[in-house]
């Protein structure tokens, strides 16, 4: 078997992770690295990714509503302060207040 040297540049607590999850398995880092990047996904960690990406799409959608959501109370209370602002002449009529009757 043919080998490359690969050299990797860290955090220096990275590398404290890398040491002590070898040191926890019983390996070398390089054999822990080399075992952890070349097995495949269980079926739980791809059901996790599709979870992951599924609140992801979720997360942005409500996001986005939240922005439309605030954007329409910005809106509404710009109406209201304009409506504050006018004299009282140009006030609304009084919507329960019949015609003719002063």
């Amino acid at each position: 078997m043919k080998s490359e040297r690969v050299t990797l540049l860290t955090s220096p607590e990275f590398k404290a992770f890398l040491v002590a999850e070898a040191k926890r398995e019983g390996v070398s880092v390089a054999e822990l690295v080399r075992t952890r990047c070349e097995r495949r996904a269980s079926p739980e960690e791809a059901l996790l990714v599709a979870l992951t990406f599924e609140l992801r799409k979720a997360v942005l959608e409500a996001q986005q509503s939240l922005r439309e959501g605030l954007a329409q109370a910005w809106s509404v209370l710009q109406e209201l302060r304009a409506g504050r602002a006018r004299p009282p002449s140009a006030a609304r009529a009084d919507p329960y207040r019949l015609e003719g009757s002063d």
